[in-house]
Order: C-alpha cells, then structure tokens, then sequence
C-alpha cells in the first residue's frame, strides 16, 4: 500500500490545493522585496476567502546563489556542498513566507516531500528544499502528485520561457506554449546547485512523466497572476 494517503478533515476531502513554485529571486531579487510580499499575501489571501487552499514551495533564487559564489571564492566545493547551501536559503525564505502567512499557514516548513508524516488541513502549505541533487521544483512536482494536482504554476522574474537566455540574448523569442520533448531539449538533462533555468531539467522529465503541466509566469506581476487564478486570459508560457 503506498504510503501516500489522502489527507482528510473533519470527514470531509479536503480540496485541491493551488501548487505554486515561487522562485526565491521574487522574495529577494536583492533585498526583501517587501511591496511583493504585501501583495502576494492579499491576492493569496483573497483566494482563501473563497475555499482555495495553497502549498507554495519557495526557492533559494538571488540569496542562494550569493551563499554559493562566496562559498567558492574562499574554498573548493564539491556540488553536495554548494547544493546545501542553496537548500538552507530556500528554508529561510520559507520561512519568512510562514510567518506572514502564519494567521493561515501550517505551522511547520516541509523539508521533505516525501515524507509519510504530512499533516496539511490549513489553507496553505509553506515547503522548501530537501536534499542534494532535487531543486524546489522537483519538491513542487512530488507534492503536486502527492495532493492530486495536475497543474502547477511556476512564478519567476520573466513574462515566459525564451528561445535563449533573454537577458544574454537580443534575439531570445518568448514562447507561449511547449511540449515537455521540446522544452527539455532547451533545458537538457542534468541538475546543477543555482542553476538558473526556468523548470530544472530533473523536474521537467518528472513532471512530463506523471503527465502534468506547468504554468510559467511572471510572479512580480500580481494582476497577471489574478487573472490565471480567476480563469481568465493570462501572459506566460504553458509547458504540458
């Protein structure tokens, strides 16, 4: 028997939570970006006040990726290092995102997704990273199946997915919709710790795998998002 069960409330199924990847570079593009963080609470807060639930799994992003350059300009790092450190970056912006949302939150950070003991009956589920070699994405995918969710949103400091690195390449073209064939042989295959990609190759091939899709969009713009979540038309990029 596999030892993901559904979580029940009171005898009643609990609904579907809204999944969201929310990349760490949106918390702290440099510093704490606090006129986000207000208005991501409110729209999360105003989809709470109609019955939807929310586990958002928080990325290292732009503090991570600091943690690892200066780690690698004083010593020598093998890769299970480095991905620590972006793994601890991801915890403290999970928990900073618990703490605002603490009114509503579980009150404990999940670390790991696979973990028997999850115990989600709040309006929201704050995760972050695991171990070496997964990414908070790769997290997002397993708790997505683990919940019944079929789609996961993904928020990042872009509008899409590119042909190229926009910000390397002038002629880099958005993409509005991509297969999983397609969109892994952009990314390829291998997970490297801060890796800057939009949905990291090891998570791409299990998502394409359990047959789920992947919203990617711009998470700075708030509007945009209400739009998505009201079902309404949105700018991004469908990966399916």
């Amino acid at each position: 028997m596999s030892k993901v069960k559904s979580v029940r409330s009171s005898g009643k199924r609990l609904a579907k939570p809204i999944i969201i990847s929310l990349g760490g570079s949106i918390i702290v593009p440099k510093e704490i970006d606090l006129a986000f963080l207000k208005g991501f609470r409110a729209m999360v807060e105003k989809y709470i006040s109609k019955g939807r639930r929310f586990i958002i799994v928080s990325g290292g992003g732009h503090t991570c990726r600091l943690f690892q350059r200066a780690a690698a300009e004083v010593a020598k790092l093998d890769k299970e290092d480095l991905d620590w450190l972006g793994i601890h970056a991801t915890r403290l912006n999970a928990h900073l995102l618990r703490a605002i949302f603490r009114k509503h939150a579980n009150p404990v950070v999940l670390k790991d997704p696979t973990s028997s003991g999850i115990v989600f009956k709040e309006k929201i589920l704050l995760a972050a990273g695991w171990k070496p070699g997964f990414s908070t994405d790769y997290d997002t995918v397993i708790l997505a199946k683990r919940f019944g969710a079929s789609t996961i949103l993904n928020l990042s400091n872009q509008d899409y997915v590119y042909t190229k690195d926009p910000l390397k390449h002038k002629d880099a073209t958005p993409i509005k919709a991509i297969s999983w064939k397609e969109y892994r042989k952009i990314v390829g295959d291998r997970w490297d710790p801060g890796m800057n990609v939009p949905f990291d190759p090891v998570a791409s091939k299990k998502a394409e795998q359990y047959g789920m899709t992947v919203v990617m969009l711009n998470g700075t713009n708030l509007k945009n998002l209400d739009e998505l979540l009201s079902g309404r038309k949105f700018k991004g990029t469908v990966i399916f």
